[in-house]
């Protein structure tokens, strides 16, 4: 693997005034541009790598589509469905392998679970379950929409100059570290982002930002517009988020009712 720095740091504000010159029209009326999560580390990450994160939001459908889209559906590696209220914070996730349907609220930690005909609404049992339900939400949805993720609180970012995989193409390379956030803090990733297109190609997973070996190196392809906002899925090595859908609408009990 090849590695090349050019002059990206130097010139990518000029780029980002360029962005921002034919910006999209939804982005005018309500957010400008991508502002950071309460507890981002502006301070650690370089202003390029902030720059390149804003770059790749913009690409995407920008800050305001994805505020705006409200309903995410999607089939995690063929295992599980999820659908998930952005505005509410309910999800909605069944899984028939063990004949599961979890229906909990990421941001109040309440809900309830029904395990084979048996429905479980208080108790430790109940709560073990939701943190369960979240858990598989934390880590599907990062599947699917961590590109909107970059600038989350505790997240620290990385310019690392361009690099190549096995196709010989250059890409930006983006790194993402954590502190103190999510289930598994100490994980490390490092994102291959197209030099025109600003998309999100390839990522890499670190188990620990300490590695200097990733455990995988995965597509990040076929994106396709959902709403207003770009999502990659069913991507070509027939992994991660599957048969995506963006809903106007959803019935009104479809997060309290099995």
């Amino acid at each position: 693997m090849k590695n090349r720095n050019r002059l990206f740091a130097a010139c990518v504000a000029t780029v980002w005034l360029a962005v921002y010159a034919c910006t999209a029209p939804h982005e005018k009326s309500g957010i400008v541009g991508n502002p950071p999560a309460p507890g981002f580390d502006s301070v650690g990450s370089d202003p390029a790598a902030i720059q390149l994160a804003d770059s790749i939001i913009h690409a995407m459908g920008g800050r305001q589509a994805w505020e705006d889209t409200r309903f995410i559906q999607w089939n995690f590696f063929d295992r599980r469905d999820l659908t998930w209220d952005k505005h509410t914070g309910w999800v909605r996730i069944e899984s028939p392998g063990d004949s599961t349907t979890y229906l909990v609220n990421v941001n109040t930690h309440e809900g309830k679970v029904k395990i084979k005909g048996t429905e479980f609404t208080e108790g430790d049992t109940l709560t073990s379950l939701l943190k369960r339900a979240e858990a598989i939400w934390i880590n599907d949805s990062y599947w699917l929409v961590m590109p909107f993720k970059l600038k989350d609180s505790g997240v620290t970012l990385k310019y690392l100059g361009e690099d190549t995989l096995a196709n010989a193409t250059y890409y930006n390379i983006l790194q993402l570290t954590f502190n103190e956030v999510g289930n598994t803090p100490q994980n490390k990733y490092k994102l291959y982002v197209d030099l025109k297109e600003k998309l999100v190609k390839y990522w890499a997973f670190y188990p620990s930002a300490d590695n200097d070996t990733a455990a995988f190196v995965r597509p990040w392809d076929n994106y396709q517009k959902y709403g207003t906002i770009l999502l990659s899925a069913d991507r070509s090595d027939n992994g991660g988020p599957k048969r995506v859908k963006v809903p106007d609408t959803l019935p009104q009990d479809f997060f309290v009712k099995f």
